[in-house]
Order: structure tokens, then sequence, then C-alpha cells
């Protein structure tokens, strides 16, 4: 097996699941829109190596794989994928999900595919993401927070997660930059530059996925749909940190479980690149082995030298939790959508 870790002498299969792409229309229209100039991620997206790596989906991008000890990726869009765009990210949308259905069909071996949905027209959406699903084989889709006002726990988005559920698809709840407002209230007056890695990269993302995460939890999505998979990178996007505080809500949400059972049940924590025992750790004791996903956040936080494979080799776990986070733990995931 092609860049395998060697633990107690038998190859274990990497999978990493949140590893970012990019097409040069999808590109093109982000700059039509100007995103770069309000949107700290669309402008690091263009930043040299990484602009050239998200483009591609052969053999150069395999040969980074394998230096860094990962078998297998599941590619997405990167944020904020199509989530400002209007009427015509349906058609945008199905282009990408053509191609990444290409790309996972020449290179089978090392390459799944998350959807990118046209969630500006949430029915359309729904129809796209069915699509992926039982025409293109895809086992997962992306969402990236807000879509203009309206946040993910917006009724609108309804049909998304119906077919979602229905379909066991894991959803991954990718950052994005902070609204305008929060961005000028917390993070201004320390220069651009500053003000721009603050309400993206540095800590804004990871505040709007937490809070879209926490609007979906109370808004009763998981009482609805109870068997629908939420993916967190970052180990959590900081709501893992706050759980002893979160825990208070379970007294007023009138939700039908607390806090820890949803926890549990309905989401999964991804790495996203930040190889910490320590955050590995205290995932495990919130939402237990079973639901541990190892993602190297590529093309963002490559390392060379094998390092994914490293941090699978020292990260303290053994044994079957081992080989669960190292791809177990998805490979039933994925699994579930083919049950449906």
């Amino acid at each position: 097996m092609r860049g395998a870790p060697l633990l107690r002498g038998a190859p274990v299969k990497i999978i990493a699941t949140e590893e970012h792409m990019a097409t040069a229309e999808v590109v093109d229209a982000w700059h039509r829109l100007g995103l770069e100039s309000r949107d700290p991620g669309v402008a690091h997206h263009q930043i040299g190596d990484i602009a050239k790596r998200l483009l591609d989906l052969s053999k150069n991008r395999i040969a980074l794989m394998d230096e860094a000890g990962v078998d297998v990726q599941v590619l997405s869009l990167t944020t904020p994928a199509l989530h400002d765009l209007g009427a015509e990210s349906v058609d945008i949308a199905r282009r990408v999900n053509d191609t990444l259905a290409e790309a996972v069909a020449g290179h089978p071996d090392r390459f799944e595919a998350m959807a990118t949905l046209p969630v500006a027209r949430p029915e359309a959406a729904a129809a796209e993401l069915e699509r992926c699903i039982v025409e293109l084989g895809f086992t997962g889709a992306m969402l990236c927070g807000r879509v203009g006002e309206r946040h993910l726990d917006h009724p609108d988005f309804a049909p998304i997660f119906e077919v979602a559920s229905r379909r066991s698809v894991p959803l991954l709840l990718h950052p994005r930059v902070v609204p305008d407002g929060v961005r000028a209230a917390w993070f201004s007056s320390f220069g651009d530059r500053v003000e721009m890695a603050l309400a993206g990269y540095a800590i804004g993302w990871h505040l709007d996925a937490g809070i879209q995460f926490i609007r979906l939890l109370l808004s009763g999505l998981f009482d609805r749909h109870p068997d629908l998979p939420i993916l967190l990178g970052h180990w959590g996007e900081l709501v893992l940190y706050y759980v002893d505080r979160l825990r208070a809500l379970d007294a007023i949400s009138e939700l039908a479980h607390p806090l820890d059972a949803y926890l549990r049940r309905n989401v999964y924590l991804g790495a996203s690149g930040m190889f910490s025992a320590e955050h590995l750790r205290r995932a495990r004791g919130i939402v237990g082995p079973d639901r541990l996903l190892f993602s190297a956040d590529f093309p963002y936080q490559y390392r060379p030298e094998r390092q994914a494979r490293d941090f699978i080799e020292n990260c303290g776990l053994g044994g079957e939790d081992l080989t669960n986070f190292a791809s177990g733990n998805w490979c039933r995931l994925r699994d579930a959508i083919l049950r449906c």
C-alpha cells in the first residue's frame, strides 16, 4: 500500500477527510465578485504554491500525498465555495462536481469527493446532492456557513438536510470569514494583514463555523434528523473547548436530549492539519474514539517529510482506536451511504 505507515508491522491506511481543491471557473467567479478584497480566505487561496495545488487533481497532488504519507484524499471545493453566488451557482456546481468525479474515476484508489452545492438555491442544491451521491458515488458534502444574511439553520435550507439525512451523507461544516459587522467590531485597528488573519484563519473562521453548528443544534435539526452526521474540523471549531459552558443550555433549550448526547451521536471531529495529541485526547474524551477523523487540510497545512504519518504513529492511540482514527471511522460513514 503506497504511503501506508507501518504500525506494529501492519500497514494502516490513512484517509484524509478535509482536503481542498478549486477550479479556474470558481476562482474567476470569486474574482468577478471582488471577494478577495473582503474575504481573507479567497485572498489566501491565490498565494504561490497554494493556488497551484488547489487546481491540481493529478500526479503532482498525488506525489505530495505520498510525501505526507496519505493514501486517500476526500476532495472538497475550498471555502467560501459557491455560497456567495446566485443563480449561476447551479451550473457551476454541476461542473465542479463533474470535475471531481473525473478525478476520482482517474485515481479511484487515491481520491474520494464531497459534493459542491449551489446553496443559494436550496432546492437545486438538494437535487445536486442527490445526483452526487446516487450517480457520481460521492461520499459527503461540504457547507461553508452563512449564505448572505441567512444562517444554515434558516428554514430555506431544510431540503439540503433532508436529503443528507435520508442518504446518511456526512456534512462537513467548513469555516468562512466572519460577517463584516463582527470583523469591524472585534478585529479592526491592527492593520489589514492582521485584521484579515483574525477575521479568517486565525480565529474568525472557527468562531463562525462553531456558531453555525450551535445554531443548527438549537434549531432542533438533530431531533428532526437523529442520524444526520455532521463533521467539524479543527478539533471542533472551538465548540469542543466550551462544552462545559454550553451544557448550561440543556436547562433552557427545550431539545429532546442534552448536549452530550448530540455530540456522541451526530458529531465527528477532524484534525484539519492540527497535529496535536493534546487536542486529540480531549476530542476522544468528548465524542468517543469512534468519531475521530484524520484530515490534513491540504494544501493549507501541507507538511513534508511524512508528517501526517508521523502524527498518526505518535498520537497516543493504539490498536483499533488508532486504525479507526486513521481511516476506519470514515470508512464506516462512507459505507452507511451505500446502504441507503
